[in-house]
């Protein structure tokens, strides 16, 4: 009468999918909650320009390492527009930063420059324990 089919009492030698697919299910509920949904990129600081251009405010808050290339030689570094040789760029961070508690700082690259010396100047901000280290882009200087 039952689910054996005809009262035999043998074993059944089909397999029962009902628990296989509830286990399927739970598992597709779990991904589905564990999965972001919103996909998150890189944190960026950009530089924002002055909102009133017709006084310029000197922010002493703002470090900018300036890379200049000279030609196809060593590039020339300036910091805040003075002028500083590559073997000191790592010494003057740190004076810069030592005291600082907001460890920001922008680098701005000459668009002739392989990318390779603007590294340098990252990897020199990052050993001076520079917290946020943002490149200053044509765009971005241009206010867009």
């Amino acid at each position: 009468m039952g689910m054996g089919g005809g009262g035999t009492g043998g074993a059944v030698s089909e397999i029962n999918v009902t628990p296989l697919i509830d286990v399927l299910l739970v598992l597709l509920i779990i991904f589905m909650v564990i999965v972001p949904v919103v996909p998150r990129g890189l944190d960026a600081l950009v530089p924002q320009p002055p909102k009133n251009k017709s006084q310029p405010q000197e922010n002493d808050r703002t470090i900018v390492v300036q890379v200049f290339s000279n030609g196809g030689g060593e590039p020339s570094y300036r910091i805040n527009e003075t002028p500083v040789a590559k073997s000191a760029i790592e010494s003057q961070l740190a004076g810069l930063f030592a005291a600082r508690q907001e460890k920001v700082m922008f680098i701005q690259g000459d668009k002739d420059l392989d990318f390779n010396k603007i590294a340098e100047v990252i990897d020199y901000g990052h050993q001076a324990s520079v917290d946020n280290i943002g490149l200053i882009t044509p765009r971005v200087e241009a206010g867009q």
